[in-house]
């Protein structure tokens, strides 16, 4: 896989969150987490962002050992630093306190200059129903499409 190719995306998280701000924040990696994610072996599905002492945090991303890496391996779900602007993080930091607003990991993926970017959102919960109209609409697109190819 080449640089441009890697875009992991985290689909479950427009299935539970209404999406308002959206944000590209560089991450703090190692060696063997960086060649990891370029092989495409990271997993957003469980990942959240949190503030600890002033700084943004993703926390529960797996990034799958890098399969040439000896003893020199990093942890797979370890704590990562997000890096934003002092602006944007201030701004994240109240927003993400108000009630029923949290920080979801949106997309992991490489830049240009060769750099692994994580997009994150300001996301608010769906209710149930809010959940059952996104399947419907969904459903009904990809029925759409089908009658469109046929």
């Amino acid at each position: 896989m080449s640089k441009d190719n890697i875009y992991i995306k985290n689909k479950q998280a427009y299935f539970e969150y209404f999406i308002s701000d959206k944000y590209v924040a560089g991450i703090k990696l190692l060696g063997t987490e960086i060649k990891a994610i370029r092989e495409g072996k990271a997993n957003l599905n469980d990942a959240f962002c949190t503030f600890i002492s002033g700084q943004l945090y993703v926390r529960n991303m797996h990034i799958a050992e890098y399969s040439y890496g000896s003893f020199y391996n990093h942890e797979q779900k370890r704590d990562r630093v997000l890096l934003l602007n002092k602006k944007e993080l201030k701004k994240l930091e109240t927003k993400g306190t108000e009630k029923g607003f949290t920080i979801v990991p949106l997309a992991l993926f490489i830049s240009e200059r060769g750099f692994a970017k994580l997009e994150i959102g300001l996301g608010q919960g769906k209710k149930l129903y809010d959940k059952r109209d996104t399947m419907k609409e969904r459903d009904s697109k990809m029925e759409l499409d089908r009658a469109m190819k046929m």
